[in-house]
């Protein structure tokens, strides 16, 4: 794999993330939604007032990925905001991992989530959680690797499109 730097996103990166967020989530399942609902979807999580504010939220950490000086990931954690009982306060969350698909496969999503953990446990062990598309099991598998088990699930609205998606929790 040729150079590929991980480094966390600042205010200056905000138009980045935007393009490289929309490119990643709709190489990854675009192919799903309705094209209105894919679009009211991008427009609220990869909109440039949304971005700004979790830069600007000392609680949140957003990173992305660049090879030869271009984007091809990005990833957020912070508070965990999904539906389940055991989430209580100052429980965290591994909000979003995304890479381009021509760099996939090659260790480059384990540095990625190696990152994040290391944010988020940064003041010790914690116990972890993210949401993952109940259909996209590979996925499943790689959060399983790091510890990360399924103990629910919710409905994950893109646009008018509800999908079901998985409550995967690490204890710490």
């Amino acid at each position: 794999m040729q150079d590929v730097i991980i480094r966390r996103a600042n205010a200056d990166d905000i138009q980045t993330l935007a393009e490289v967020g929309r490119a990643t989530f709709t190489e990854t399942f675009g192919h799903l939604y309705p094209p209105e609902d894919l679009e009211t979807f991008l427009n609220a999580a990869y909109g440039t007032d949304y971005l700004a504010e979790a830069l600007a939220d000392p609680d949140r950490a957003l990173w992305l990925v660049e090879q030869e000086g271009q984007a091809v990931g990005h990833a957020m954690a912070g508070p965990c905001d999904l539906p389940h009982p055991a989430v209580g306060p100052g429980a965290l969350e591994v909000k979003r991992l995304y890479l381009r698909k021509s760099v996939q496969g090659g260790g480059l999503g384990a540095r990625l989530l190696e990152t994040i953990l290391a944010w988020l446990d940064r003041d010790g062990p914690q116990d972890l959680w993210l949401g993952v598309w109940s259909d996209n099991h590979g996925a499943q598998r790689f959060y399983r690797r790091y510890g990360f088990a399924p103990v629910g699930e919710y409905g994950f609205p893109v646009g008018a499109t509800v999908d079901r998606e998985f409550i995967f929790r690490r204890t710490g």
